[in-house]
């Protein structure tokens, strides 16, 4: 644990360092760029002239396909409305007629409105008709024609933005891997298939049954991941790319090759069998070989392209990285509790989508939140390098795991904290980026170190507590001074039961004298005698109350 601490202390300086020269050298460069940066505003143009317009001859909602168009009626004239300029469209029934309410796109987010700042725009238009048919089926083409632009012009921005790929050259001695599987999915309709991975002489190729192929680049390849089969039912080929690449209709970044060792799905019509069930033993056994076969295959391409890496692509350095699962940990990055592990370079999940590949060398501090004695789980905050990034979460690690944890990241050297909350990163980054001299001026990520908080805290009371203005020791005035306070008490008490105890001597003393009352007794005992009642034990109680009234204020008076 101080071997740990200290290494931690070292730490800190070296990143703080970092992080002023990363962030000085990146606003720089911002501002450079912000002065040839401009916003794109895409023309749309439903119909270059009236004349490309069709002829409607009935006043209704009509949609042109072709020029994908929605065509208005509106004060009787048919006004064209370009499908990109609508939000939305819905229709309700009411009886016998039908509305139709179109929204069209608004706002200080819509392009045309950046560009025409002072132009008056529309928000909603609505209709009724009494062709129920014609409004389902207008909305639902409606509908569809929209769904169908925008994601063909998502598409279209995403191969915009996308980096050109050297051409694939077919290799002299092709290693094959088969039965393989692929995600992300190429997408589209039918039966999905299992295709092969061919390592040629720059990159990887990928090919099923229905003419699918996709084309993996070394040279694009930042991290490749190799994961047998233990505690899973897959066997693993992963890559994380250094510039994404479209797959079907999407861009990825990772994709990943596997092939099911067991079958995930096992029906129970059967019923339940016996432990001892030699079939079921079998079965085991059967299940065993086969895991060990596919991860022999795996293990043997892995090492035949590596040798290739070795060889003609040295400079790229790559290398299969394998998992240690010994240091792995469960938690929940996305919507699903997963194990995740650390490889020499990365922190990974490649059991589930969406997948989790978190390069350390872009990750610049951990800080563990919801660390407390009675807590089961904490999660962690990791800050990446790059602040215009979200903070990576991983929620609910329980906290068995946290000196594995602590003793990895001090491994690799990463810096980390501990907080016993949740913190709000977005607001924590933008002021960093903001000022960075003055957040490392501040003490840099020290503002995380909540246990140098306390002590500080503890020092300020301390001496606050140390301070004596008669130069003399605090504690033993303030023992001297207990002392005093307790023995006035215990004085003050004493006089208070003295003052009681005079008073009511004081009250005795104003009362009957001794002669007094033995000379009211006496005239007592006179009148009982001659009422008849004169008896020896009135007598004696009359004088035993006698006496024992003047008895007590007497006994006070000598007292």
């Amino acid at each position: 644990e101080q071997l740990r601490k200290e290494k931690q202390e070292a730490l800190l300086r070296q990143k703080n360092e970092e992080t002023l020269k990363r962030l000085t050298a990146g606003k720089d460069a911002d501002t450079r760029d912000a002065s040839t940066a401009g916003r794109v505003v895409s023309e749309v143009v439903a119909y270059k002239s009236l004349n490309d317009m069709p002829l409607v001859r009935d006043l209704l909602i009509t949609v042109d396909q072709k020029n994908e168009t929605v065509l208005l009626p509106i004060y009787g004239v048919m006004v064209p409305f370009h499908i990109t300029t609508i939000k939305n469209v819905v229709s309700n029934a009411d009886h016998d007629h039908a509305y139709v309410r179109v929204t069209f796109n608004l706002g200080a987010s819509y392009d045309p409105f950046q560009k025409f700042p002072d132009a008056i725009f529309l928000k909603e238009l609505s209709f009724r008709s009494s062709d129920l048919r014609h409004v389902q089926t207008t909305v639902q083409q409606i509908k569809m024609l929209r769904t169908n632009v925008t994601q063909r012009d998502k598409e279209r921005a995403e191969r915009a933005n996308l980096v050109a790929q050297e051409r694939l050259i077919p290799g002299k001695k092709v290693y094959k891997l088969p039965d393989l599987w692929i995600r992300p999915g190429f997408g589209g309709k039918g039966r999905k298939l299992p295709g092969s991975l061919e390592a040629h002489s720059n990159g990887f190729r990928y090919s099923t049954p229905k003419q699918e192929q996709i084309n993996v680049m070394y040279r694009n390849i930042k991290h490749a991941f190799f994961q047998p089969a233990e505690n899973e039912m897959v066997t693993i080929l992963h890559f994380h790319l250094i510039n994404p690449i479209m797959l079907g209709n999407k861009k990825t970044k990772d994709i990943q090759f596997y092939t099911e060792v067991m079958e995930v799905v096992q029906t129970l019509d059967g019923g339940r069998r016996n432990a001892y069930d030699p079939d079921e033993i079998e079965e085991e056994q059967r299940e065993r070989e086969r895991r060990n076969k596919i991860n022999h295959e795996f293990s043997q391409f892995v090492k035949r392209v590596q040798e290739l890496w070795e060889k003609d692509f040295h400079d790229l350095g790559l290398e299969f990285d394998i998992p240690f699962r010994e240091l792995g940990f469960n938690g929940t990055p996305h919507r699903s509790a997963v194990f995740i592990m650390p490889t020499v370079n990365c922190l990974i999940e490649l059991t589930e989508m969406p997948f989790l590949v978190l390069s350390i060398a872009d990750i610049e501090i951990v800080n563990l939140e919801r660390v407390g004695f009675n807590l089961k789980n904490f999660d962690l905050a990791i800050v990446l390098k790059d602040f215009s990034r979200d903070v990576v979460r991983i929620d609910a690690v329980p906290s068995k795991s946290l000196e594995t944890i602590k003793d990895w990241l001090t491994s690799v050297k990463i810096k980390y904290y501990e907080s016993k909350m949740n913190l709000a990163w977005k607001p924590i980054l933008k002021s960093i980026i903001e000022d960075p001299d003055g957040f490392i001026e501040q003490g840099g990520w020290e503002f995380l170190n909540m246990d140098k908080s306390d002590s500080d805290d503890d020092e300020g009371e301390e001496q606050s507590e140390d301070y004596a203005p008669s130069g003399g020791s605090s504690e033993e005035e303030e023992e001297d001074s207990e002392d005093s306070d307790n023995d006035g008490s215990v004085v003050d008490s004493e006089d208070a039961e003295e003052d009681a105890d005079e008073d009511e001597e004081d009250e005795d003393e104003e009362g009957l004298s001794w002669e007094e009352l033995e000379e009211e007794a006496k005239n007592e005992d006179k009148k009982r005698g001659e009422m008849g009642e004169d008896s020896e034990d009135e007598r004696r109680r009359t004088k035993k109350r006698g006496g024992g009234g003047g008895g007590g204020g007497a006994a006070k008076k000598r007292r």
